[in-house]
């Protein structure tokens, strides 16, 4: 028998100390530098979307690929291609850690349109209070002092 999964997963990450060091300008080729990294894996993405202190990634894991393996790969790569290409001039790494959450494969459509829109949401809520609201809408038991 084959394997077969369909497990949507939405990856979040910030910068370092969440720094605003991910300007517009950059966004787009660290996009598709990430895409490539997924496409490498295996990977299926579907939206990746973010402001200047973290980003989302909208994708589907390959079934040999771990979570924690991609985020790590997905990490270290963008990092050195961001260095090497002076994509962001003040960018001083990404934060220890992610959060990454699993989604109904019906909400795709929702998920995607939530993740294009990262620049009209965060007008309105900063990334910790995002972040808080994913944690307590999926249950996730945290300490907000490492939500700094």
């Amino acid at each position: 028998m084959s394997t077969f999964t369909q497990i949507l997963y939405q990856i979040v990450f910030s910068t370092k100390y969440r720094e605003h060091t991910l300007t517009k300008p950059g966004r787009e080729e660290l996009y598709r530098y990430i895409s490539g990294v997924l496409k490498n894996k295996n990977c299926h993405l579907y939206q990746i979307g973010g402001v200047a202190d973290h980003l989302h990634i909208v994708t589907h894991l390959h079934p040999s690929v771990a979570l924690a393996s991609l985020v790590k790969d997905v990490k270290l790569s963008s990092s050195e291609h961001i260095k090497n290409q002076n994509l962001f001039p003040l960018f001083n790494g990404w934060q220890v850690g992610y959060a990454a959450f699993t989604y109904s494969f019906e909400a795709k459509h929702t998920l995607i349109c939530y993740v294009q829109n990262q620049e009209v949401h965060h007008k309105e809520q900063s990334f910790k209070e995002e972040l808080m609201k994913y944690l307590e809408e999926f249950q996730i038991e945290y300490d907000e002092k490492y939500l700094l």
